[in-house]
């Protein structure tokens, strides 16, 4: 049996090469035995639209049930927020979502969310990946037996969070203002919920396609082509929203078809909260992300907490303090007065509430940000190389690090997790291997987009 490794946000693998039934029992039998030593009786199962979603949900239910472990299983595809939810109503003990997130189609995999109703912490997860074991023989009950027990019972979750929308934001007023959206689901699991709360939307992707088309669900301007044409072409659309596969990140289009990317979203969080919404709290982002928002946050009075790459930790702290805004690079963001969880849903509604209480476009809004914190423009390679290339970069970095990129020069060094290579004024290239996928990752920060281009082309150029 292949050894089970949890990323940096679950453990992911090749449906049928590993990603296997037998495998997913090994997983949901370590996460079951680690919960019955932690005293837990209850387990919030959902899956994405993904291939195999339903059976691997339900073979990890019939693992728990073969421990004792009550289990509530979602009915139909739903997106990782909503079991995060979930598992706060229903004061369960812990979720299991099957799912591989933005990875591509060929992936499943087997996140883990706290009683909290965000990521489960760094060390649990290590403790639930030592418990797993090398095979499994349990003899597992039917789901039929299940439910005749009182160990199994299904909730529709889509339903539990839509209300607690209705609940949170003014719905009323998005509508009355007539905003014009497009949305893309790139085939995932948000694509139910955002029909039903945005009926008069134009929709892209929105039916069940458990390949996703092939493409990777990973919501940035590359896989996005389709909805920002649509929206250069469609004077009426005022801003463009995509998920990813299970709807915990967000990318975003402004009413030309622009890219919005995250760290541009962070900052417009972070002034409707702070500035419009009269709400502090603090700042947390992890490595990767703009050092604009160290700037704004200065500005506010805020104090700022930057953290390794991976939600998990943002998660961490807002467990534990008072977090106003929360959020990586990748799409995935999160606000006070939600779970601790990132949800592309949410930080999508999060923007409209705030065009329609403003009367301002994102454009406007961007316009309002740089006036505070000045113009800039980020971007990201995956650098898809063989593994012990990868190596001898990192071997480099940690070793003997490059000190320019072509002709920029390297002023200091920033090594919390990957190494951010500061170039002055403003402008840094970051190089970090990705903790879910065999890529090596390049990111960059400059005043524009061509500097930026110019910079990421220096690097591949000087690693490579």
């Amino acid at each position: 049996m292949s050894q089970i490794k949890f990323g940096t946000d679950g453990w992911r693998a090749i449906i049928a090469l590993d990603y296997t039934v037998e495998n997913v029992k090994r997983v949901a039998e370590g996460t079951a035995l680690w919960l019955k030593q932690n005293n837990g009786k209850q387990v919030l199962i959902g899956h994405d639209s993904r291939f195999g979603g339903q059976l691997f949900a339900e073979t990890s239910a019939q693992v728990f049930g073969a421990h004792g472990i009550k289990v509530i299983l979602a009915k139909g595809f739903v997106s990782t927020p909503m079991v995060s939810l979930g598992v706060v109503k229903t004061g369960s003990d812990q979720g299991v979502v099957i799912t591989a997130s933005h990875n591509p189609p060929s992936y499943n995999g087997f996140k883990l969310k706290s009683a909290l109703g965000g990521p489960t912490g760094p060390d649990q997860i290590a403790a639930v990946e030592a418990m797993v074991p090398d095979a499994t023989n349990l003899a597992l009950p039917s789901l039929e037996a299940m439910r005749a027990k009182g160990l199994l019972e299904y909730i529709d979750l889509e339903q539990l969070y839509l209300d607690h929308v209705a609940a949170h934001f003014d719905l009323n007023l998005i509508k009355q203002t007539g905003l014009k959206i497009a949305y893309d689901a790139m085939y995932g699991a948000g694509q139910n919920a955002m029909r039903q709360l945005f009926p008069e939307a134009v929709l892209l992707h929105c039916d069940d396609n458990p390949g996703f088309h092939g493409q990777a669900p990973e919501p940035i301007h590359r896989n996005l082509q389709e909805l920002s044409d649509l929206i250069k072409n469609s004077p009426d659309i005022v801003l463009g929203i995509a998920n990813d596969g299970d709807a915990d990140r967000i990318g975003m289009y402004d009413e030309d078809g622009n890219f919005v990317d995250s760290h541009h979203i962070l900052l417009l969080l972070l002034l409707y909260m702070f500035k419009y919404k009269q709400e502090t709290g603090k700042v947390v982002i992890t490595f990767s992300v703009t050092d604009k928002m160290k700037k704004l946050a200065a500005q506010f009075g805020l104090d700022v907490e930057v953290t390794q790459i991976g939600f998990k930790y943002i998660a961490e702290i807002m467990a534990q303090e008072d977090v106003l805004v929360g959020g990586e690079e990748s799409g995935g963001l999160a606000v006070k007065g939600h779970i601790p969880e990132r949800d592309g849903i949410w930080i999508g509604l999060m923007i409209l509430e705030f065009m329609a209480k403003t009367g301002k476009s994102v454009k406007q809004l961007i316009e309002e940000v740089y006036e505070l914190v000045g113009a800039f423009h980020c971007d990201r390679d995956d650098l898809h190389i063989e593994e012990a290339q990868k190596q001898a970069v990192i071997q480099q970095c940690q070793s003997n690090p490059y000190t320019s990129f072509g002709n920029y020069i390297v002023e200091s060094l920033e090594t919390i997790d990957g190494f951010k290579f500061n170039l002055g004024n403003d402008r840094w290239v970051m190089i970090r291997p990705s903790g879910t996928e065999p890529v090596l990752r390049v990111y960059a920060q400059a005043a524009d987009a061509q500097e930026v281009r110019s910079i990421l082309d220096a690097t591949r150029q000087t690693i490579l």
